[in-house]
């Protein structure tokens, strides 16, 4: 493939958003930072807010009844959470147990996927990687959109050949794109993941069958039949990679419910132990200047479930958001200019 910036006024082109630190710290916090580190932040913000609180003298730790109050909601809260992930992690498993049919029927349809990828980029066999196997889905569209280009070069109508022209240019900038982070992923599940939501293969989708039908009396057979590969080979990009989101968030979730299990035991523990502090008749059991850290660091180990949990969700949440819809449906997607003015009279 080969290396071309993707460029700035493609009509074609929707418009990603907003540029720069804001959008990479988004894109940080809500996809590609570990999980376990941004709970580890959130915990530790939680530790420096409620510490800094207590040196403003917004909040107190002296109050007895208060902390034992507090203490009982976190003990009650936590089992609650941990029940919830248990649940999770019930669901999860439920989807693992199927009849001998339905196992035949999901493995026929992922090999009926592997043979449609290996005769359209003509491969003895996929790679088994999902992101060797991306990549290659990514290279399929690339040379596919290449073949488009290719077969109206000797178009008369003007129109039909510029506006064809920049969609085949459009496809394979962001094929190259993709394709470049793909090549930076450290890892081999979620960062090729990551890197293909990020591909609008719903808008190229829909412009490929928007622009055949529009013009299809005036392109040639090739190009009729160009315009029917690229789409296949679109269509089964986003299969693959609806199967990859499947396993990924299965896998995900159930680390999920590990890490929240462990992090769960001792924090209730600590809910606890805030409580014994606080059950001396004279007052807490430890000197009172040491008492706001050491509360403030019971209470982070008991939030670091709900941290755990909020790292978890935003990440699952993000993907299957942007991946929400199937084929041509473009929720909340914007774009810069529209390529498909009606004609005078058209409906």
């Amino acid at each position: 493939m080969s290396d071309v910036e993707p460029g700035d006024g493609n009509p074609y082109a929707l418009d990603e958003g907003e540029p720069g630190v804001v959008a990479r710290l988004r894109d940080w916090i809500l996809l590609d930072g570990d999980r376990l580190v941004l709970a580890a932040m959130l915990s530790a913000a939680i530790f420096v807010l409620f510490l800094g609180l207590n040196a403003l003298d917004v909040i107190a730790f002296t109050n007895d009844n208060s902390i034992t109050r507090a203490a009982s909601g976190m003990v009650a809260g936590t089992f609650s959470l941990v029940t919830l992930v248990v649940s999770i992690n019930q669901l999860i498993l439920s989807r693992e147990f199927s009849a001998v049919g339905e196992a035949r029927e999901r493995l026929e349809g992922v090999m009926d996927l592997r043979r449609e990828v290996e005769a359209a980029a003509e491969v003895p066999a996929s790679p088994t990687a999902p992101a060797r196997l991306l990549k290659l889905l990514l290279e399929t569209i690339h040379a596919r959109a290449g073949t488009l280009a290719e077969s109206v070069e000797g178009q008369e109508n003007e129109e039909v050949r510029e506006a064809v022209g920049e969609y085949a240019d459009y496809v394979r900038e962001s094929t190259d794109r993709i394709d470049r982070r793909i090549d930076g992923a450290r890892s081999d599940t979620f960062e090729a993941l990551s890197a293909s939501v990020r591909y609008d293969d719903a808008w190229q989708f829909y412009l490929a069958r928007r622009l055949r039908n529009r013009h299809e009396e005036e392109l040639n057979r090739g190009s009729i039949e160009a315009f029917d590969d690229l789409v296949e080979a679109v269509e089964r990009f986003g299969v693959a990679r609806e199967q990859f989101k499947t396993t990924y968030l299965q896998r995900e979730l159930t680390r999920f419910s590990q890490l929240t299990i462990l992090c769960g035991v001792p924090a209730i523990l600590s809910a606890l132990l805030i409580g014994f502090l606080y059950a001396d008749v004279g007052g807490p059991a430890i000197a009172v200047d040491r008492l706001p850290v050491v509360v403030c660091a019971l209470l982070t180990v008991i939030v670091s479930p709900l941290a755990l949990m909020a790292s978890y969700i935003l990440r699952t949440a993000t993907i299957t958001r942007r991946t929400a819809s199937t084929g041509p449906m473009l929720p909340g997607k914007e774009f810069r200019d529209r390529p498909f003015e009606r004609r005078d009279g058209e409906e």
